[in-house]
């Protein structure tokens, strides 16, 4: 007998065709099959540091496990934690954060489904940026929701225009994501556009989902919050993290600011879904927080020098344009000029010339006419790539 032919049919729930992916771990799963026939690809489409975590961090979770760190914890996060992280954002954020206003979650993401869950009915709209990053639309749709997007343009550094979203908030408005510095763009907001925006916002009943998992990987200037505003803190949940700022992504550690009321229903959809995160992992994100942060520096400078090289680089490859970005680890290239489709380039780089990148229309609508490389590998990779993607296009261009 035939097991296989004896399955009864699958009858996913409608939901299911809403949920969108990260196209970047595709593109990794098709990147490693090449190199498994033999094949050197340059990987810029993962976002992730390309540093290993700091040895001190890595020390203190051994530390954790051998201490006994191996058994649940509260859904909230462990208090020693949540102590940390509420003095790290009251000293980074200029307001005051208490304990009962944290919630430590398995990774970014979770703060982002749960968050929605918690404060979206079906019909409402939720205005995120595009191009973005893709769970925020793909979580929206999912709940059924309406994804209202605000689109990030070139000629304004992809940066937010609060005229536009003034005129994209109604009645049905129930969210606003931002998210600075910005994936895939590198985009900042600057102090003055969080001002525009609040007072876009001004009195309704409208939450903010601040992405700012970015925060300690700024070039110029320095980071701003919105939360940091008159007003707006209880109306806001602050989404950050350890992965990007300590190299820590296998660690899947983020946490949410936010409201005590609030704080106190994203713990119980931590309940009902993880339980708890990882204690030992908890302990080594208190050694994150209060250690030496000299490896925050070093990366972050790392990243600026890759990034310089890059964007000089493609801007010398016919068909190309990128602005120099003011944060995170990508660039943003325009590829308009070349006269493709952004995934039909991607494509074409990835199987032809050997770069591992992601189409700009993975990120949104809006990025239709983009290419985003990630800078999180070596300079020489990046000048590898470089010469590759310059090669290509002179072949084929």
């Amino acid at each position: 007998m035939n097991r296989a032919a004896a399955l009864p049919e699958l009858r996913l729930a409608k939901r299911m065709a809403r949920l969108g992916t990260e196209t970047a771990f595709e593109v990794l799963v098709k990147a490693r099959a090449l190199e498994a026939k033999g094949r050197d690809i340059v990987h810029l489409e993962i976002g992730e540091p390309d540093f290993d975590t700091p040895s001190n961090i890595i020390e203190a979770g051994c530390d954790a496990l051998h201490k006994g760190f191996t058994h649940y914890g509260p859904s909230a996060g462990l208090l020693q934690l949540r102590e940390t992280i509420a003095e790290y954002v009251s000293e980074t954020r200029q307001v005051h954060v208490t304990p009962e206003e944290v919630v430590v979650v398995p990774g970014g993401k979770p703060i982002i489904f749960f968050t929605i869950l918690a404060l979206v009915e079906e019909g409402d709209e939720v205005i995120y940026p595009n191009p973005g990053f893709p769970i925020y639309e793909s979580m929206i749709n999912f709940l059924g929701a309406k994804a209202v997007p605000i689109q990030l343009r070139e000629e304004m550094d992809f940066r937010l225009d609060a005229a536009e979203l003034a005129s994209l908030i109604n009645d049905r408005t129930k969210l606003i994501i931002l998210n600075s510095p910005q994936n895939p763009t590198g985009g900042v907001l600057m102090e003055q556009d969080l001002e525009e925006i609040a007072r876009a916002i001004g009195d309704r009943d409208i939450m903010v989902l601040t992405d700012e998992i970015y925060s300690r990987l700024i070039f110029e200037g320095e980071h701003h919050s919105i939360m940091s505003l008159d007003g707006m803190k209880e109306r806001c949940i602050l989404l950050d993290g350890f992965s990007k700022t300590y190299a820590m992504t296998g660690w899947r550690m983020g946490y949410g600011v936010m409201r005590p009321d609030l704080a106190t229903h994203l713990s119980r959809l931590m309940t009902n879904s993880n339980s708890c995160t990882a204690s030992f992992t908890q302990v080594a994100g208190v050694e994150a927080l209060r250690g030496p942060q000299e490896s925050v520096d070093e990366m972050c400078a790392q990243f600026e020098k890759r990034r310089d090289i890059m964007v000089s680089g493609l801007n010398n490859i016919n068909g190309f344009s990128c602005r120099l970005p003011k944060g995170a680890f990508y660039v943003f290239p325009n590829i308009k000029q070349t006269g493709l489709p952004s995934k039909k380039l991607a494509d074409a780089l990835l199987e032809e010339a050997g770069v591992a990148a992601l189409s700009g229309a993975a990120f949104g609508h809006f990025g239709e006419g983009y290419l985003r490389f990630s800078v999180a590998n070596s300079i020489e990779n990046i000048e590898k790539a470089l010469d590759r993607v310059n090669g290509w296009v002179r072949k084929n261009l």
